[in-house]
């Protein structure tokens, strides 16, 4: 079976041609099944935690291209994937460049981290006409990984501002940050900010005139603000926590999955939970409070409970 795909080359669909969405929605092998479930299950969540915060969220607004710079597009497999900085998108970036790039990669791990993050090598949604979006919002299976997010915050924190090669965050953010929550702060640390620590990162975000300001940067925004899910039906909700099999379940449903494993590795600098636990330990109650509200909505939505270490007021 032939199929135009819009940039105008034929390319031949995947093996018996049912699409991804087929798949999930109708599973052919029992053993994906139950996964399918869990997936129901998650998609459900969602659903109910932004009805029941509808109110909160105010009206529902009209999503602007600007909103959708975040979905990479697969024409080939007729999938989109939001992506969620912190939470393995270098490695599912590196995937989607084997899944779009007709044969040029074949093994994600030889294509370097930064090249990953080049724009230009991925296709987004926001690239496209107003009828082309909403086709491919309508028909293509759409999803997204996420992770604990405190933890994804501490992640973000220690890889932007406590390494030393970040300078480009150091001059952006963690001059600001110093700038505004420091008192006394040296000259060298205003210049430089390269030395922000974690309590003064959670007074910066909690910190209302930050908000006000511009919107959060990506690896530290909400999954709810950088993938819109409340205005966008997500067939699938990923988890970091159960990363390689739920990357290999979107793999098999792309009919990729024989030939295409996500990539596995065990890095010892990863951001635990223990580890979290310890960066919450000097920020007080009330800034935990106030922290936890900015991100409740990912806690809510993506079902992660209030973590045990926070002393909430």
């Amino acid at each position: 079976v032939m199929r135009r795909n819009p940039f105008g080359m034929d390319i031949c669909c995947r093996k018996g041609s049912r699409s991804p969405f087929q798949e999930l929605y109708n599973p052919t092998q029992v053993s994906l099944s139950n996964t399918a479930i869990l997936h129901q299950i998650r998609r459900d969540q969602v659903t109910d935690t932004c009805r029941a915060n509808s109110v909160s969220s105010r009206k529902r607004r009209v999503l602007t291209p600007n909103d959708l710079k975040h979905l990479v597009v697969d024409e080939d497999h007729e999938m989109i994937y939001c992506y969620v900085p912190k939470v393995a998108c270098t490695n599912w970036k590196r995937v989607m460049m084997v899944l779009t790039g007709r044969g040029k990669y074949s093994d994600p791990m030889e294509i370097p981290a930064n090249e990953a993050h080049v724009s230009s090598n991925l296709k987004t949604l926001n690239q496209y006409s107003i009828p082309e979006i909403n086709h491919r919002l309508k028909n293509y299976m759409k999803f997204l990984f996420v992770r604990e997010p405190f933890e994804r915050l501490v992640s973000a924190y220690r890889n932007k501002f406590t390494q030393k090669y970040n300078t480009s965050f150091h001059k952006r953010y963690g001059t600001k940050i110093v700038r505004r929550q420091r008192k006394n702060a040296t000259q060298e640390a205003l210049r430089k900010g390269d030395d922000v620590k974690f309590e003064e990162f959670v007074a910066y975000l909690i910190d209302p005139h930050t908000q006000r300001e511009e919107p959060f940067n990506e690896h530290w925004q909400t999954v709810y603000s950088l993938c819109h899910p409340c205005h966008i039906h997500y067939d699938l909700i990923g988890k970091y926590e159960t990363l390689e099999e739920d990357s290999n379940y979107v793999l098999q449903l792309a009919g990729v999955g024989n030939y295409l494993k996500f990539p596995t590795y065990a890095k010892s600098t990863r951001t635990t939970d223990e580890m979290t636990t310890e960066f919450f330990q000097n920020i007080s109650s009330l800034h935990q409070t106030q922290l936890y509200e900015v991100y409740k909505l990912d806690f809510l939505m993506f079902n992660y409970s209030v973590p045990s270490y926070l002393k909430l007021e």
